[in-house]
């Protein structure tokens, strides 16, 4: 395949304005399911369909405890939340020291209970509350800030929160301390790097975005030094390793004569720079500019916005 001609270079393109209401709601949103629901120990508890239990929003007063534990071949419960979408772990054992949560309509409020992987685990309203109220901020991130923890010289990309650098329009809601408590990157994007960086209160997003199973894929804008022929991109697209590990399918594409498009659907440290360089190229920019069905859109560099409602990764 000739090489295809190269072009002055110009600032990296392709962003588009973020689409509201956009995507899927997310994994898990305290409505849980599955056949032959049950507690080993105790009765099954029917549900309407497709509705929560209504003893999932019944006072404490009203809810009979779990009667001991269930047998120890059972999994423990904040591990079944996390794993199910409902929550962090960390979340998890909170909700279940206030009572927060039901297995089969029961309330459970000793930390470690385990039950059948097949139980209907549910959440109080207050802990529902509890999850609206936690925030997602989006990020146009500068070079030279840090996603992650600091590192010696650099600065982290959190301290752009702050006032003066929300981009609001008249709905937004105004800037508060608060929202900084517990406010943590969801995925990396090196110092380096420019572009979309997700940052959350919320467990449930955080492992949506970079837990273990996750299927979101970001997309990139990547701009490069050096020849890559057919076979140096069909390896880019499938066939690479980095530290002995083979990477996932990556969607590679040619945008302009110097310029390349990449979709990932897993996020190694510093992937996209070592990936170029496995196939003799060079990285002079790279810009995310998609998380899943989120995109940049017009956020102004450096500043940052909360995640709209309606909008899902």
């Amino acid at each position: 395949m000739a090489d295809r001609p190269r072009k002055k270079p110009g600032p990296l393109s392709g962003t588009r304005p973020a689409e509201a209401g956009i995507g899927r709601s997310l994994p898990g949103m305290t409505r849980y399911k599955p056949p032959a629901a049950r507690v080993a120990g105790g009765p099954a508890h029917k549900t309407e369909t497709g509705l929560l239990p209504r003893t999932s929003i019944s006072p404490a007063s009203s809810v009979p405890e779990v009667a001991g534990r269930v047998p120890p071949d059972g999994v423990r419960i904040a591990k079944l939340m996390a794993e199910r979408g409902l929550c962090s772990r960390r979340d998890a054992d909170e909700y279940i020291a206030r009572g927060w949560v039901f297995v089969d309509g029961r309330r459970v409020s000793e930390l470690g209970t385990r039950a059948h992987p097949d139980a209907v685990i549910t959440l109080d309203r207050q802990a529902q509350a509890n999850q609206q109220s936690r925030l997602t901020i989006l990020l146009h991130k500068p070079v030279g800030y840090v996603s992650g923890q600091p590192e010696p010289g650099c600065k982290p990309a959190v301290t752009l929160i702050r006032p003066e650098t929300q981009y609001r329009t008249p709905d937004t809601p105004a800037f508060h301390p608060s929202c900084l408590k517990g406010l943590a990157p969801a995925g990396r994007l090196d110092i380096d790097s420019t572009g979309l960086l997700v940052l959350t209160q919320d467990g449930r997003v955080a492992r949506q975005l970079i837990g273990e199973n996750s299927m979101i894929d970001k997309e990139y804008l990547v701009r490069v030094e050096g020849h890559l022929d057919a076979r140096g991109l069909a390896l880019l697209q499938h066939g690479l390793s980095l530290d002995e590990r083979k990477l996932k399918p990556a969607q590679v594409a040619w945008l302009n004569g110097d310029q390349l498009r990449f979709v990932l659907h897993e996020g190694r440290k510093r992937q996209i720079r070592r990936m170029c360089e496995l196939v003799g190229l060079r990285v002079t920019g790279l810009k995310r500019v998609r998380v899943g069905a989120v995109r940049l859109g017009d956020l102004p560099l450096g500043q940052w916005r909360f995640l709209r409602p309606g909008e899902r990764f």
